[in-house]
């Protein structure tokens, strides 16, 4: 069985989209469409409904899911294993979000390879749903996130709580209502939650934006103010480049790290999330001394 159309059946399986799925495998749509049909063939059942909301597994589908997941994360352990350079043991995959990486993961690594030299460390990137669904089809050992859900065979434990506040490139009191310049960055549920308990009255701001990093840029660059992650701006505003708006709510967000109830190298694992922890515990002692 061609383990391409294993991959192109979980994606679209997972993103209910033949388009989707191609645009995340880097392939046309046409090609997912084709190794979806080339494996429908050899089961010699439909497992997908297409309709124009997209498509939906079949109940043949809904089985062959769960194997599909096995083959493909089968494939990756023996793939790792026996590409693995001598002299290491075993690997360790772990994922963060993106605006964990520099507080957490580059700490980390180092850590972990002082201590567990003959470990090695596959590393990735993303975003807390994809996160969720790689750990839950065993493609990572550990995650770093903001939004983790529970599922069955992981264990979600809050590792810090990331302190939040507003800046802005001049000087100024808080204004309530609508502000120019304001610049509202998506930091997810908890933070949305939070913001509009902060200001109910606050109107649409003119510039919105997902990602914390392109709202920082961007108001250095032209101006403005908003919320970003204390660690992050503490060097500006020392630099006289941001300044903290007086009486403006201080907003927490916390963070989790996921990871599987039971592993085949506890002790690899006891090892890494240990090292989170005390990382993430000497970043929160950081905060607290600003």
């Amino acid at each position: 069985m061609n383990l391409n159309n294993i991959h192109a059946f979980i994606e679209v399986a997972a993103t209910g989209n033949f388009n989707r799925a191609a645009d995340n495998l880097h392939v046309t749509q046409s090609t997912v469409s084709a190794r979806i049909k080339s494996l429908e063939t050899d089961i010699g059942m439909a497992l997908f409904e297409r309709g124009h909301a997209g498509a939906r597994l079949t109940p043949a589908g809904q089985q062959f899911r769960q194997y599909a997941l096995g083959m493909q994360q089968l494939w990756q352990q023996a793939h790792q294993a026996v590409t693995l350079r001598r002299g290491f043991q075993g690997m360790l995959g772990i994922g963060a979000q993106v605006s964990l990486w520099e507080q957490l993961i580059l700490d980390w690594i180092p850590w972990m390879r002082l201590r567990l030299p003959n470990t090695a460390l596959r590393i990735e990137a993303d975003y807390s749903t994809s996160l969720m669904r790689q750990l839950h089809d065993g493609l990572l050992d550990i995650g770093v996130m903001y939004q983790p859900r529970q599922s069955p065979g992981l264990k979600v434990e809050m590792l810090l709580e990331e302190t939040l506040v507003m800046v802005s490139t001049r000087q100024r009191a808080l204004q309530p209502g609508w502000v120019e310049d304001y610049v509202y960055v998506d930091w997810g549920d908890v933070y949305r939650a939070r913001h509009g308990e902060a200001f109910p009255d606050m109107e649409t701001p003119a510039v919105s934006v997902g990602l914390g990093a392109l709202g920082l840029q961007y108001i250095v660059r032209n101006g403005g103010s908003g919320y970003f992650p204390l660690r992050v701006v503490l060097p500006k505003i020392e630099a006289g480049q941001l300044f903290r708006l007086e009486g403006a709510p201080v907003i927490h967000r916390p963070a989790y790290v996921v990871y599987r109830a039971s592993h085949r190298e506890p002790e690899v694992q006891r090892m890494a999330l240990e090292g989170l922890r005390q990382i993430a515990r000497r970043e929160s002692l950081a905060e607290q001394e600003h």
